[in-house]
């Protein structure tokens, strides 16, 4: 006799494993950070054209931190691709900003129901470059 798991049930215990498998990624990360001297967390930093305060920041709040930020593009009718490729450092500052936004709830919601558009400019920290970004034809999705 073969015992098996209902799909809702199946899919729940991968949710789960799913989020410590992340938990663990991300404990072996800030870990790894931690184990690094003063000066080698600002040398990564520079590296990285970081801060070395957003960089802890940064993977504090990582893997998933900045995951609105193309999602919001995309509704935009910007290609996040295209801004990474041509415009990496605003890409990264973007990144950056979202990483560490406190409107993450309003803006997923928003991007859900389809009026992020509309209404961005009210919680967004990438509001005025995003604007920008939409005025450049070069960066757009193709329709």
């Amino acid at each position: 006799m073969t015992l098996t798991i209902a799909d809702p049930v199946r899919h729940t215990v991968q949710q789960i494993l799913s989020w410590f498998a992340q938990g663990f990624e991300h404990a072996s990360e800030s870990d790894m950070l931690a184990g690094l001297s003063d000066a080698e967390v600002e040398a990564l930093a520079e590296d990285c054209g970081l801060s070395s305060h957003q960089l802890l920041a940064l993977v504090k709040a990582w893997p998933h931190a900045a995951d609105e930020m193309p999602a919001m593009m995309r509704a935009l009718n910007i290609d996040p691709a295209e801004v990474e490729y041509r415009m990496r450092h605003v890409f990264r500052d973007m990144q950056v900003t979202c990483a560490q936004c406190s409107s993450k709830d309003t803006c997923r919601n928003h991007l859900q129901q389809g009026k992020a558009e509309r209404t961005f400019v009210e919680y967004c920290g990438n509001a005025d470059t995003l604007n920008a970004l939409r005025a450049n034809p070069d960066l757009l999705i193709e329709a």
